[in-house]
């Protein structure tokens, strides 16, 4: 009847159609991998600065108790030195535990994988 312009997909052969199926599976892989590898660098850098707020945060509260107490007591910089120093050791116990937390996600994610192989 008429000349027909566009090819019947039952027409074209099964070859040219798996190798076109193939390059476009390929190329929806590329673009996966390279969005992981972003969202990691991400995550990375996410973490090192939650903890190094953790960090800053228990000096500063350790610093405001510590200045309040002497304020209020009228002492030397006593409670001052003692409550940043307490204020370190809390922050650092949170950064230890939040470093913790990520490994053992880490752990869990990489068993996770060698299960699925």
């Amino acid at each position: 009847m008429g000349d027909r312009s566009l090819p019947d997909p039952h027409q074209v052969p099964d070859d040219a159609r798996l190798k076109e199926l193939e390059a476009r599976i390929a190329k929806l892989k590329v673009a996966k991998d390279e969005s992981a590898h972003m969202k990691k660098d991400y995550s990375q850098a996410q973490l090192a600065w939650r903890m190094v707020i953790e960090l800053v945060a228990g000096l500063g509260i350790g610093f405001g108790i510590g200045y309040g107490l002497d304020t209020l007591l009228g002492t030397i910089p006593l409670f001052l030195v003692l409550f940043i120093g307490f204020g370190f050791a809390a922050g650092v116990k949170t950064m230890m535990r939040s470093a913790n937390e990520v490994q053992e996600r880490r752990m869990a994610q990489e068993a996770a994988e060698k299960g699925e192989d």
